[in-house]
């Protein structure tokens, strides 16, 4: 499912129309993007949470080369599903 068809799925679920869906998601997106931005994690119960986790900084190989490269620590978005979304797709 690509975002054109959630949105349509949204509009169809809540009974609305397309743009006020897509601008539902937008949103959402937006707000779960800032929370990440910030730290924090956002928790949807029964859903999943979405969080930041830290990578260490590591080395890593040039695969056309073969040459030792230094990849740097970054922050990374994570999502962790929660138990009713496991249990439905299960």
């Amino acid at each position: 499912m690509n975002k054109s068809e959630l949105i349509e799925a949204i509009a169809a679920s809540a009974d609305i129309p397309k743009a006020a869906a897509s601008r539902a998601l937008d949103a959402m997106v937006e707000s779960v993007t800032d929370s990440l931005k910030k730290g924090d994690s956002v928790s949807l119960v029964g859903f999943g949470t979405f969080s930041v986790k830290e990578r260490a900084a590591r080395t890593g190989r040039n695969p056309q080369t073969g040459e030792t490269i230094q990849i740097s620590a970054a922050k990374v978005p994570n999502f962790k599903a929660g138990k009713a979304l496991k249990d439905s797709v299960n």
